[in-house]
């Protein structure tokens, strides 16, 4: 039955929080191993700080663009540590990214640091994301209500769209993705990780569409406004990706 609640005599365990705990320590051990066995061009002392600046990114992120997510809701009845869960995992990305921006900056760090982030963050979203399904409509990963053939009861008697399971699917074939052309091409340093940011984002303001949002600005959730955000940050390597080199147009404009 979802949402899973298992209880040891009156203890009622939180499975979602076990499932997060395990999603860290499983990404942290990744990035672990693939480090043991990559060239890593940052020295361990600039990589730490750049580990510390997405932790501190991430924190702050995550919880600021999860009460974005409403920011008409009323907050007062909601207990301090209640309010510290409210988070996402967007908001966890893009403020890793700007924390790791602002350490490589601090440290002076010029080599991307992304790459070798990039499998471990998908294992470990995609194990959280195993927690927000178990939790059912505990958690806002669940969708609208539908008659479509994947509608599932997640716990308020409503076939809806699960969301996080479209969310694991897409994971999976993201991760494979990744390493089937990182195996195949040469990349310049970095473009996995921008490859990885571009897609999830565009995969989440995608599925936004499916979620009850019950604030919107301009017909848009505040997930989506930041995935605008993300894909304006990366708007280079989005034309690279899509087959337009725009400097290579204006060159040929001006020679013609």
């Amino acid at each position: 039955m979802i949402p899973l609640e298992p209880k040891i005599g009156s203890l009622e365990i939180n499975v979602h929080l076990i499932v997060e705990y395990a999603a860290f320590f499983a990404a942290y051990r990744y990035y672990v191993y693939l480090r043991k066995r990559s060239v890593d061009s940052i020295s361990s002392s600039n990589r730490i700080s750049i580990i510390l600046g997405a932790a501190i990114g991430a924190l702050v992120g995550s919880r600021l663009i999860g009460l974005l997510e409403n920011p008409l809701a009323d907050f007062s009845d909601i207990g301090p540590l209640q309010l510290y869960n409210v988070k996402t995992i967007t908001g966890g990305l893009f403020g890793g990214l700007l924390g790791v921006e602002l350490a490589k900056r601090r440290i002076g760090e010029k080599n991307s640091s992304g790459d070798l982030f990039t499998f471990p963050l998908i294992l470990g979203i995609f194990i959280g994301r195993i927690g927000c399904f178990l939790s059912g409509t505990k958690e806002f990963t669940y969708g609208t209500p539908t008659d479509f053939i994947l509608g599932m009861n997640l716990g308020d008697g409503v076939l809806r769209h699960p969301l996080a399971l479209y969310e694991l699917l897409f994971l999976i074939t993201l991760f494979l993705f990744l390493r089937n052309i990182r195996a195949k091409d040469r990349l310049e340093n970095g473009m996995i990780f921008k490859i990885f940011m571009i897609s999830y984002f565009g995969f989440r303001f995608l599925i936004e569409f499916m979620k009850p949002n019950s604030f919107l600005l301009f017909g848009l959730s505040t997930i989506q406004w930041l995935c605008i955000i993300v894909f304006l940050y990366y708007w280079k390597t989005v034309l690279k990706l899509a087959g337009f080199d725009a400097r290579s147009r204006i060159l040929s404009r001006s020679n013609s």
